[in-house]
């Protein structure tokens, strides 16, 4: 019996689940570090924030339960070293205005 090929679907199924790919530019480094830093943070972590990082600027977008949460989120990315800026667009729940 010959042995499979690379490109052979048994060949894939034998070498098991690929690895998962590494950031490879400091954007997506940075973006990798901040989610992580806010998912185990106990303030941010039941959080609806998402993290985008663009030529190193960190911008934060989402809802918050209170406002306390978005400054605590704010001052956790900036926490990260190589962050040169944070776009802290979190929003905390607002009143709504009656239209009456």
């Amino acid at each position: 019996m010959l042995p499979p090929w690379p490109d052979d679907s048994l060949y894939r199924y034998l070498q098991g689940p690929e690895p998962e790919p590494e950031p490879t530019s400091d954007d997506a480094r940075l973006a990798a570090l901040v989610a992580q830093r806010l998912a185990i943070d106990w303030t941010t972590r039941h959080q609806h924030i998402e993290v985008a990082v663009q030529n190193r600027v960190v911008i934060l977008t989402g809802t918050v339960t209170r406002p306390e949460v978005r400054q605590v989120a704010g001052d956790l990315a900036w926490d990260i070293p190589g962050v040169h800026d944070v776009c802290n667009t979190l929003r905390p729940p607002g009143r709504r205005r009656h239209r009456g």
